[in-house]
């Protein structure tokens, strides 16, 4: 067996010494350049210092020195630049990664390795391609998604047969393989050689270089960096990027206040054989990621590695030199990546094992890329958590930060990358140490539909979730918040009364029709026919006040629409960036005069309080509390909320004195102050109540008591989602981000055009308007498609009019009314050049459309403005009320309050 005989090998070559280095003199994996020009002391101001030499530092540094910066910025590395050891870097640069800003981003990392080696700066690329291998139909139904997602992506890419892919690695075993997908484009490069290409281009270009120099802490002044201090003294700066990688979370923590960067290494195995001959230096790179293992030639030898299933986590402090992260390896815990590679490559029987590398990397706890600027720090920017492919990333990465440092914004969508996605839990070392055992197993996992963690679980929990727990609830988690996604039927009789249910996990483990399809179904019709209650307590919300007008002033500043509304008014409105994008889509109740409370996507915890942060006034005068964890929201949504509402409180609920979009605070039940919401955020009548965490309990069964005789039934977020869609609502962080403006996604009439009133992003968007839009949010009906037997949209999509590419879906859902798949998305107008027009009402209502779904085209209809859906209980105050494109004004069937 050659288990056995790599064993026996390693053990004789690690007897030999590892810390010696000492293999082969000859070895070129041992060879390491040294950077001439350093710095020998550190000069007392700077524009930018950047920590960490390494890859992505290095890319850092020479994209701002490309922008004119390079006198401007310094790099400290604690050792030497580009030091580690080469043995524990793949080098695997690939294109397909698993959303579109992840993708542009790998783009443009290709793009700077050819544009160095076209000028003679090496960097190891070469364009060899890349096979992906599939041994289950699902991971075929996912190559078939990635190929049809290619025409919008710009990757080219081959669907192959069991035959070709042997024809491409001719000693691939391909008796289980049912297909692969063959990347051309694809190749690999030399982490170091770029490295040290990179930033020998930004020593030229002006970039000071200290090596030998440890931050020891990152000062800040008024929420913003103002300098370093290190163990050869202090510098003066604007700006500081971590890119210290491994040690990324480490150097966090010098920061006063510290910045938190969630990351913590796991073994990582590199196996390197002695040279094989006649291998061809084109020989592409192979992923098996059922196998969870991938190979790739290196110097006349196979480098091979993997991403087990389950990980061993380390902590990094016992870690303190770049020699130290090849750690003693364990042949116990790579037994399951080495049978895999045993298997696919057969021929490794005969081979001759080099070395056994076990190289410890840095994951993220949602498997994801950390870039962006700190929330707890301005101008304090993290570009780390490359996840073992940091030269894949750290040219687009780098030039974002570097754009997002000069400009204060990037071209790329960056928000689900940004630092800002986390909470400080997610930074908690237990929760780290229990979460990345599982991460690296997510990399070549199959990548179901609403993929679920199964560690790090049971951590934010609203005061009625052991309640729901027990009426069934399935859990999906979302900023740590545990949400209920469907009901399961209880069970009549339990074995043992009382014991509690136990926690369940939702997963969708399919691409066609889930296993919760009826569940949900139920749940849905609860709350168009009847009563639903759901659980909203993971809703970002924010008390946002001050002593005069000045809250109003902000407000108006920061919001599109017009928020000096009456008192118990809510208008939803979004908050534009410079470009006229969105960075948050929100609720807002004036609660009294100088008092909101806003609502805003769970997501946007982190991120929407940096946003205000960075625009408070520096007087102090206007002061915000998250209130996330104090209140318990739940929402009831049906036809017959207003009867059930009406027999717990004393307040009158009929549509002349509490219209539709309006606050009242309400007694419920024997509880008071709770703040009550006409609006459901799906589109059904209803109400939302934010209730003081100790009423929660009492308020919930009041309702469950009282809304039996209106069949009220628990209802999951999959069944909100599938409402929304139907009634072509959008959501932020799905359909709407930092790129979409209010004008292609049928919100013009949610913008302040007709006040003379400034605010961030206005000049966009006029200047939009007059122009023209270049996409068109839309809502697609699928009229040919088989919801039992069809694969089904996910998200993500190619859509096609006239049978040509013109954009791709963002959230897509079943519609049980429709009975039909339902598909929101963007549709643009392509020239014969692949440029996007302007795109008019005219132009889309008179193309034929269709959905691509994994090679298959199904044939769809086009909706631009909200359906109004058919029911038994019509009600004018729900009916009106247009998401999208209003039709018509609404104001004349509802309150004097109503705001859209």
């Amino acid at each position: 067996m050659l288990s056995g005989r790599f064993r026996s090998s390693l053990r004789s070559y690690w007897s030999v010494g590892y810390g010696a280095k000492s293999l082969s003199s000859r070895d070129v994996l041992d060879q390491h350049e040294t950077l001439s020009g350093c710095l020998s002391t550190l000069p007392k101001k700077a524009k930018v210092v950047i920590c960490g030499g390494g890859v992505m530092g290095a890319a850092v540094a020479y994209h701002l020195a490309r922008r004119g910066w390079g006198d401007k910025t310094i790099l400290i590395e604690k050792e030497r630049v580009g030091t580690g050891s080469r043995w524990h870097a793949s080098g695997l640069v690939g294109a397909f990664k698993p959303s579109l800003a992840q993708v542009k981003l790998a783009q443009s990392s290709i793009r700077l390795l050819q544009d160095l080696e076209a000028r003679g700066r090496p960097t190891g690329w070469k364009q060899c391609g890349s096979l992906l291998l599939a041994r289950t139909r699902d991971r075929m139904t996912v190559y078939r998604r990635m190929k049809s997602q290619s025409v919008s992506w710009g990757i080219p890419c081959e669907l192959v047969t069991p035959k070709r892919c042997q024809e491409i690695w001719p000693m691939l075993n391909v008796d289980d393989i049912l297909g692969g997908l063959w990347i051309p484009g694809d190749g690999v490069g030399d982490p170091h050689l770029l490295c040290m290409s990179l930033i020998r281009e930004a020593v030229d270009n002006g970039v000071g270089v200290m090596e030998d120099c440890a931050v020891t802490s990152v000062l800040s002044k008024h929420d913003k960096v103002c300098g370093v201090e290190t163990d050869h003294g202090a510098i003066e700066c604007e700006y500081f990027v971590n890119c210290a990688g491994f040690w990324a979370r480490q150097v966090g923590q010098l920061a006063k206040p510290q910045v938190k960067v969630p990351l913590l290494p796991c073994e990582h195995y590199y196996l390197h054989t002695k040279k094989i001959d006649n291998l061809d230096p084109m020989t592409p790179v192979v992923r098996d990621p059922d196998g969870y293992i991938y190979l790739r030639e290196r110097d006349g030898c196979i480098l091979a590695g993997g991403f087990e299933p389950v990980a061993k986590p380390v902590y990094e402090e016992e870690i303190g030199s770049a020699l130290q992260r090849c750690v003693a390896e364990d042949w116990d815990h790579f037994h399951v990546l080495l049978q895999e590679l045993l298997k696919r490559v057969p021929s490794l029987n005969q081979a001759v094992l080099h070395k056994l590398c076990n190289g410890l990397e840095a994951f993220s706890p949602d498997c994801k890329w950390i870039v962006g600027e700190a929330p707890e720090m301005f101008n304090y920017h993290v570009a780390a958590g490359m996840k073992t492919v940091g030269i894949s990333a750290a040219g687009g990465v780098a030039e974002a930060t570097a754009d997002e440092i000069i400009d204060g914004y990037t071209k790329y969508d960056m928000y689900e990358l940004d630092i800002n996605r986390f909470l400080g839990l997610h930074n908690n070392k237990r929760f780290l140490r229990d979460r990345v055992k599982e991460v690296p197993g997510v990399h070549y996992g199959l990548p179901y539909p609403f993929h679920e963690f199964e560690t790090g679980r049971n951590l934010r929990l609203s005061p009625i979730y052991p309640t729901l727990r027990e009426n069934g609830a399935v859990f999906g988690q979302v900023m740590g918040y545990e949400r209920p996604t469907w009901f399961e039927p209880v069970e009549e009789e339990k074995v043992n009364p009382q014991e509690p249910r136990s926690f369940r996990i939702a997963h969708t483990k399919t691409f066609g029709k889930p296993h919760w399809f009826e569940t949900v179904q139920r749940e849905y019709w609860a709350c168009r026919e009847a009563v639903g209650l759901a659980d909203y307590s993971s809703f970002t919300k924010i008390d946002i006040q001050s002593q005069g007008r000045e809250v109003v002033d902000l407000l108006q500043y920061l919001c599109s629409n017009n928020v000096d509304v009456p008192i118990g008014s809510i208008i939803h409105t979004g908050m534009q960036n410079e470009r006229g994008g969105y960075e948050n889509d929100c609720s807002l109740a004036r609660i009294s005069e100088n008092h909101y409370m806003m609502i805003a996507p769970t997501i946007q915890q982190t991120r929407c309080k940096v946003w205000l942060k960075r625009h408070l006034p520096r007087n102090g005068s206007v002061t915000l509390s998250d209130v996330t964890s104090m209140y318990t929201a739940i929402c009831v949504m049906g036809p017959f909320t207003r009867n059930l509402l009406s027999e717990l409180t004393d307040t009158d609920l009929t549509p002349s004195n509490f219209p539709f979009f309006t606050f009242k605070e309400l007694d419920v039940g024997l509880a008071n102050g709770i703040r009550a919401m006409n609006l459901t955020h799906t589109g059904e009548l209803g109400y939302v109540l934010y209730i003081p965490n100790e009423f929660a309990l009492h308020v919930y069964n009041r309702l469950m008591t009282v809304g039996e005789k209106y069949g009220i039934t628990h209802v999951g977020y999959y069944a909100s989602r599938s409402l929304r869609v139907e009634k072509f609502f959008a959501f932020w962080g799905q359909d709407l981000d930092t790129m979409t403006t209010p004008l292609e996604c049928g919100r013009t009439w949610r913008v302040k055009f007709d006040k003379d009133i400034p605010f961030i992003g206005r000049e966009a968007l006029l200047r939009q308007r007059e122009e023209g839009i270049k996409r068109q949010y839309v809502q697609l009906l699928l009229t040919d498609h088989d919801h039992e037997m069809d694969l089904w949209s996910w998200g993500g999509e190619s859509i096609y009019r006239d049978g040509n590419y013109c954009g791709q879906t963002t959230t897509t859902s079943y519609g049980y009314t429709f009975k039909k798949q339902v598909c929101l998305g963007f549709v643009q107008n392509f020239d014969k050049e692949g440029i996007p027009q302007p795109v008019t009402n005219e132009y889309v209502l008179s193309g034929h459309y269709e959905i691509d779904i994994a090679g298959i085209r199904y044939a769809a209809k086009v909706n631009l403005h909200s359906p109004n859906l058919p029911t038994k209980y019509p009600d004018k105050e729900r009916d009106v009320y247009q998401a999208t494109r209003r039709l018509h004004e609404p104001e004349k069937f509802l309150g004097r309050h109503y705001q859209p």
